[in-house]
């Protein structure tokens, strides 16, 4: 898809608001309530001499990112369906969003169109738009010209992470998985290490090892080392849960649980998506990617419920669920993270536990921290990126919630309720007094149906925040 600027061509799209009328010819299909500029409401006009399409906003007030990008999203696929490729519309100003996040939201609603996760079927997605043209003021056309090149950036590295949640664990396993990011990654500038079997167990990752042990696939540690400021000594890093399939263990899922739990590696592919934006980008920030890579399987040599296992911390923890085995794997991986690279910051995303899904549905993600400074960069860089998170509580007392009378730790809740902030108060006894922040992406990383831009399936959210984390924080150094 080709971004042009002030070079029209193509169909004339004007856009439309509540009771607002872009022209006289759509004003009389207004009084006859044909077309009333609702969100993602369309009326063509294609046999004009010059053809055009009205597309709806809705109300001009109070515009977000998402209600713009959804808007040109349904346009997209709109022209798609009848195969326009080549379009005209002007840049619109809306008071609360800058020039450069409108023109992100511009980017990935219209590139919607181009997604489709068509690699196993016989009939390809061939068809999107090819040329946009944008008519923007002329003091406007630097930004935009930057903007459009991050935004495209963005849109890419999305799509990158929804290939990789799509793909059936049956040909995404871990050593594929950490192959396939390598040869990904380093053509954007990041140094990737593939840790094996042997290297694990000489770093003590008895947790992430209990894990992979019932399957025949070897587990991989997986690192990523973007250096966009090599005098700096300052780090962030990000981990990612990598279950490339999960079974539940011996706490076996329900065949309905199972049918989607390829993209139980979510979080790892949110790390990969952001990491490659960030490089390709060139922000000036160092950025570490930890990813511990397994499948939690049944057999012989797999772990059980009752067991009580070791990790790279030192401490013991009693299983008593083998289908809470992300916080296991997540465990030994940040503590690598913060041992090995003493970051200023640490992120972890999960698709990590179901109560999340109960309690914030598919729109939000939920949150703990043990630090309020980077609670507050998360959520304003999920603002600028309008992808949602919601802080639950850190309180003292849900620590009891996982004690256990024969280890250091329980893996599930010894108290009832509370399981989305438990399994994230599990995980921040391995960051030490590093600052940071959980994010429980299990709702919004897979889709049961298309919402707005984004398709049913792998979503690639959150890859925009990450992105905007590292901004945020590449102009603090």
């Amino acid at each position: 898809m080709n971004f042009s600027l002030n070079k029209p061509a193509g169909v004339d799209i004007y856009f439309n608001y509540l009771d607002t009328p872009s022209d006289d010819f759509i004003k009389n299909y207004y009084t006859k309530e044909v077309f009333q500029g609702k969100k993602g409401e369309i009326y063509s006009a294609l046999d004009l001499d010059q053809p055009r399409v009205y597309l709806g906003l809705g109300s001009f007030e109070g515009m977000t990112y998402n209600r713009l990008r959804d808007a040109l999203a349904s346009l997209a696929h709109f022209l798609c369906q009848r195969k326009i490729d080549s379009i005209n519309l002007k840049f619109e100003k809306f008071e609360g969003m800058c020039t450069r996040r409108t023109t992100l939201a511009y980017v990935e609603g219209l590139r919607s169109c181009e997604y489709k996760f068509d690699k196993y079927l016989q009939e390809k997605h061939t068809w999107s738009l090819k040329n946009i043209n944008i008519n923007v003021e002329d003091d406007k056309l630097d930004t935009l010209t930057s903007a459009l090149q991050e935004g495209n950036t963005l849109v890419d590295s999305i799509f990158l992470t929804r290939d990789y949640v799509n793909t059936p664990a049956m040909d995404l396993y871990p050593s594929v998985y950490a192959e396939s990011v390598k040869e990904t990654l380093e053509k954007d500038g990041v140094t990737v290490h593939i840790y094996g079997l042997e290297d694990i167990q000489k770093l003590g990752m008895k947790a992430f090892l209990s894990v992979a042990q019932g399957s025949d696939k070897e587990p991989k540690l997986l690192v990523m080392e973007y250096k966009g400021n090599p005098s700096s000594d300052k780090t962030i890093a990000y981990v990612g849960k990598g279950l490339t399939y999960d079974s539940g263990g011996y706490c076996i899922k329900s065949p309905k649980g199972m049918v989607t739990m390829q993209s139980d590696m979510g979080g790892s592919a949110t790390v990969v998506g952001a990491l490659s934006a960030i490089a390709r980008e060139k922000l000036p920030i160092n950025v570490v990617g930890v990813c511990a890579l397994c499948e939690n399987l049944i057999s012989g040599s797999a772990y059980k419920t009752g067991d009580i296992i070791g990790s790279m911390k030192g401490l013991s923890i009693e299983v008593g669920n083998t289908d809470a085995e992300g916080r296991l794997t997540l465990a030994d991986a940040l503590y690598y993270a913060v041992e090995t690279y003493k970051p200023d910051f640490v992120i972890d995303l999960a698709t990590l536990t179901g109560a999340c899904i109960v309690a914030l549905g598919d729109l939000a993600a939920g949150l703990i921290t043990n630090n309020d400074d980077l609670y507050e960069k998360v959520l304003r860089a999920s603002t600028i990126s309008d992808e949602q998170v919601w802080q639950l509580p850190n309180l003292e007392g849900y620590q009891e919630y996982i004690k256990s009378d024969v280890a250091d730790v329980k893996n599930t809740n010894t108290i009832p309720g509370a399981g989305t902030i438990t399994a994230g108060l599990f995980l921040e006894k391995f960051v030490e007094e590093t600052p940071w922040v959980h994010l429980d992406i299990a709702g919004t990383a897979w889709l049961d149906r298309k919402i707005g831009a984004l398709p049913k399936g792998g979503t690639g959210s959150h890859v925009k925040t990450l992105y905007q984390v590292a901004k945020l924080s590449s102009k603090e150094n």
